[in-house]
């Protein structure tokens, strides 16, 4: 039989060993921890350049993206504000008076068969619109007319 000494002995080997066991795995852990560690840094050392590259060629691509929506807006108003006026001038001038006066001169009365005169009208002006020119310059960058 073992006596208490041994007994004592033999479960401070175990311990001992169950220790060295444990010594070894967390070795072995922090190796991975620091192959994963020194991949991710040269990862990130090879790799962030390019990242940061496409961030900025996206953000450029929004901005022009931006700009385009900002002159279809301008467009969209001064074809609203063309579309009124042409509705304006279709009412102010309608095909009526034209009209009254081929039937008149149809009808044979002497007095009728004057001519009828229009009124004077107003020569249009066109209003100032957008100048496709102040929107994209000709030295903008991908332009057909690009100087070089």
């Amino acid at each position: 039989m073992m006596s208490p000494a041994d007994v004592q002995e033999n479960k401070v080997e175990e311990v001992e060993e169950a220790i060295q066991e444990m010594l070894a795995r967390l070795d072995e852990f922090c190796g991975v921890m620091d192959v994963i560690r020194n991949q991710t840094s040269q990862l990130l050392g090879e790799e962030s350049p390019e990242i940061q590259a496409k961030i900025a060629e996206i953000r450029s691509i929004y901005t022009r993206v931006d700009k385009l929506e900002a002159f279809v807006d301008v467009v969209r108003h001064h074809v609203s504000f063309l579309e009124d006026q042409l509705i304006r001038a279709e009412k102010e001038h309608q095909a009526f008076p034209h009209m009254v006066q081929k039937m008149l001169q149809s009808v044979n009365i002497p007095y009728l068969k004057k001519k009828y005169v229009s009124p004077k009208q107003e020569a249009y002006e066109l209003p100032k619109l957008y100048r496709t020119e102040d929107i994209f310059p000709m030295s903008a960058v991908g332009s057909k007319n690009q100087k070089t």
